[in-house]
C-alpha cells in the first residue's frame, strides 16, 4: 500500500486516512448519543407544574420578577469544593455585581414573557469571558406573572502571571497583569509586557462593554515595541441582539511597525509600516421577523498606509511597497437566521457551548475616489457567508467563506477567496472526530501582504511561516478524547491525536517556496480551564513532519493557549 494517496492535486498522507478508518470501524459499534454531563451544567430544573413557553406568551403573560443568583467560582454546596482553598479563592474574589449583570439582560420586569429573548440573553451572558456557564430559566407562574431566574457562575479574573508558548519551532513569553472583571462591574483592564518572533512590546489597554451602565461599549489600546507604537479607540452601541434597531460606531487604530516576508520559514526582507485607519458608520434594523434580523450600515473609512525601509539594510526590501490611501463612504447589508443550539464537550471540555446553524450573510461595498482624500479611484467589495447543518444525531457540518477585493483602474487587485468546511461526528460519548478543510485563494496581493503557511497556520509539524503562494490548502484530522479527570477541581482533562496535510500554489511576492504538500502526525494534551476566564484550553502537542526539507525539526514541540480544542 503506497504511504501517500491523491485528491485532486493534494497529496493525503496515510495517518490522515488511519484516523478515518479507525474511527469508523470503532464507531460501527453502537454510540450513544451525546448529552451534556453534570459538567457542564449548572441548570436550575424547570418546575414540571410550570406551562409550556408557547402557553405562558398565548395567555400573554408578563416577567414579573427577575432573581439573580451569582454563584462564586467554587460551590460550597457541593463537598468535593466544600474546603478551606476553596473558600479562601472565593474570599478573594471580588463576586460579579448584580448591576454588572442587569445591564445585559434582554428584559426586564413588565415586558410580556419571551422564551426566545432568555435563551439568547443566556448566549450572550456565557460569551462574556467571566462567566464559567449562565443559564435563565423561568421558575413560577402565579397571575399572568412569570418570575425569571438568571444564573450565573464567576470564574477567576485576576491573573499576574508569566506566560510561555511555543509553535512553529519558535518561543513567545510574557508577563502580564490583567482583570476581565475589575471589582465584579464587568470591566477590562491590562498591562503586559511580551516577547515574541516579531517584537517585544509593553501595551496597557482597558476595556467597558457596558458603559455607565449602557449598551454604549468603550475600548482603549497603548503599546509600545520594540519595532514602533500602537493606539486604539473604539466607542460604540453595538447590535447587542437579534432586536436591537440600531448602531454606532466610532473607531481610530494608528501605529507602525516592521513587516516581515518570509521564505521557508526564514526572514527575507522588512520594511516599517505606519498605518491610520479611521471608520464613523451606523446601522438600523427592524428586528427580528420570522426568525430573521436584517441589518442595513453606513459609514465613512480613511486607510492610509505609508511605508519605508527599516534602519537594518542587511534584511532591506528590494522594491518598496507603495504608499497607499483610501478614503471612502460604504454601505452594508447583514441577514442573520435565528438558530443556535446548546452542546457541550465539543470545541470546549467541561463548559456549554452555543453553536449556530443558521445562515448568516453579509454584503458591503464601497466606492474609494480621489475626491475623498484617495490616492486614486477604487471600489471595494466584501462578502461572507456562514451555515451549520446538524446532518444526523451525532454528526454536524459548518460551512463559512469569505471574499473581499477592489477593483483598481477596470482591474481586480488585493483579492482574497477564503473558504472552510469544519465537520463533527461523535462516534462515542467521549470521543470525537474532527475534520476541517480551509481552501484560500489570492490574486495581486498588495506587495505588503503574503499568503502563508506553517506551524503557525495549522501545519503543526512545520516552522512557521514556512511556505508562501498565491493559493493554499490546508486539511487537519483530529481524534478528540474528553475525560472525567477533574485534578483539583481546577481543570478538565482531554487528549488528540491528529494529522495535518496542506501546501500553498503559486509565485509568491517574494518568490517561489513550494516545497510541495507537507503533512505531519502528532498527538497532545488538552486543559479545558473552568476556573479562570483568560484562556479557555491549554494544548500541549508533539508533532512530527512526515516530508519537506531535512533541515526541518524531526519534532515540533508547541504549546499555546486557544479558544477551543
Amino acid at each position: 500500500m503506497p504511504p501517500f494517496h491523491k485528491v485532486k492535486g493534494m497529496t493525503i498522507p496515510r495517518p490522515v486516512w488511519f484516523l478515518v478508518l479507525s474511527a469508523a470501524f470503532a464507531g460501527a459499534a453502537p454510540a450513544a448519543k451525546f448529552t451534556a454531563t453534570e459538567r457542564t451544567q449548572i441548570e436550575e430544573p424547570r418546575p414540571a407544574d410550570l406551562p409550556s413557553d408557547e402557553t405562558m406568551e398565548a395567555q400573554g403573560a408578563i416577567i414579573g420578577a427577575v432573581e439573580l443568583d451569582v454563584r462564586q467560582i467554587f460551590d460550597e454546596r457541593d463537598p468535593r469544593e466544600n474546603s478551606g482553598l476553596y473558600h479562601l479563592a472565593d474570599q478573594l474574589h471580588v463576586r460579579t455585581k448584580r448591576s454588572t449583570i442587569r445591564a445585559q439582560l434582554l428584559f426586564k420586569p413588565g415586558d410580556k414573557y419571551n422564551a426566545r429573548k432568555l435563551a439568547e440573553t443566556e448566549r450572550n451572558l456565557r460569551a462574556v469571558s467571566y462567566f464559567y456557564d449562565a443559564h435563565v430559566v423561568p421558575v413560577k407562574y402565579v397571575d399572568g406573572k412569570v418570575t425569571v431566574r438568571v444564573i450565573t457562575k464567576d470564574v477567576w479574573t485576576l491573573s499576574p502571571g508569566i506566560s510561555f508558548g511555543r509553535a512553529g519551532g519558535a518561543n513567545n513569553s510574557g508577563f502580564n497583569l490583567q482583570d476581565s472583571n475589575l471589582l465584579g462591574f464587568g470591566k477590562s483592564l491590562a498591562v503586559n509586557h511580551s516577547s515574541n518572533i516579531d517584537r517585544t512590546s509593553t501595551a496597557l489597554s482597558y476595556g467597558d462593554p457596558n458603559l455607565f451602565g449602557s449598551r454604549w461599549s468603550l475600548a482603549t489600546a497603548y503599546a509600545d515595541s520594540s519595532d514602533g507604537r500602537q493606539r486604539s479607540f473604539a466607542l460604540s452601541q453595538p447590535f447587542y441582539s437579534l432586536d436591537t434597531p440600531w448602531t454606532v460606531t466610532v473607531k481610530a487604530i494608528e501605529f507602525n511597525r516592521t513587516v516581515s516576508r518570509y521564505n521557508l520559514g526564514e526572514i527575507v526582507d522588512q520594511f516599517q509600516r505606519r498605518e491610520g485607519y479611521y471608520e464613523l458608520s451606523g446601522g438600523l434594523s427592524p428586528g427580528l421577523m420570522d426568525g430573521w434580523t436584517r441589518r442595513a450600515y453606513a459609514g465613512v473609512r480613511y486607510d492610509r498606509n505609508v511605508f519605508a525601509q527599516t534602519p537594518d539594510t542587511s534584511t532591506a526590501a528590494a522594491v518598496l511597497p507603495p504608499d497607499r490611501t483610501l478614503s471612502y463612504p460604504f454601505v452594508a447589508v447583514e441577514l442573520t437566521q435565528d438558530d443556535f443550539r446548546k452542546i457541550g464537550d465539543q470545541n470546549q471540555i467541561g463548559r456549554t457551548e452555543d453553536l449556530y446553524f443558521g445562515t448568516h450573510l453579509y454584503a458591503e461595498i464601497g466606492y474609494s475616489g480621489t475626491a475623498f482624500g484617495a490616492n486614486q479611484n477604487d471600489l471595494l467589495f466584501t462578502t461572507s457567508a456562514a451555515k451549520g447543518f446538524q446532518l444526523s444525531a451525532l454528526t454536524q457540518l459548518f460551512l463559512a467563506s469569505t471574499l473581499n477585493s477592489r477593483v483598481e483602474g477596470g482591474s481586480i487587485r488585493n483579492l482574497f477567496a477564503d473558504g472552510t468546511v469544519t465537520y463533527y461526528w461523535r462516534w462515542r460519548p467521549d470521543g470525537l472526530l474532527f475534520a476541517f478543510l480551509n481552501a484560500t485563494t489570492t490574486h495581486a496581493l498588495d506587495p505588503d501582504s503574503q499568503l502563508l503557511i506553517g506551524g503557525d497556520t495549522g501545519l503543526r509539524g512545520y516552522p512557521l511561516r514556512y511556505e508562501s503562494g498565491t493559493s493554499r490548502g490546508l486539511l487537519t484530522v483530529e481524534q478528540r478524547f474528553y475525560s472525567d479527570w477533574y485534578p483539583f477541581r481546577l481543570a478538565r482533562f482531554g487528549a488528540a491525536i491528529f494529522s495535518d496535510v496542506g501546501r500553498t500554489w503559486g509565485r509568491g511576492v517574494i518568490g517561489n517556496s513550494d516545497p510541495g504538500t507537507l503533512s505531519d502526525l502528532g498527538f497532545g494534551l488538552r486543559f479545558g480551564n473552568t476556573r479562570s476566564g483568560l484562556g479557555n484550553v491549554l494544548h500541549i502537542d508533539l508533532a512530527f513532519p512526515l516530508n519537506g526539507d531535512r533541515t526541518i525539526s524531526k519534532m515540533q514541540f508547541v504549546i499555546e493557549t486557544k479558544a477551543s480544542y
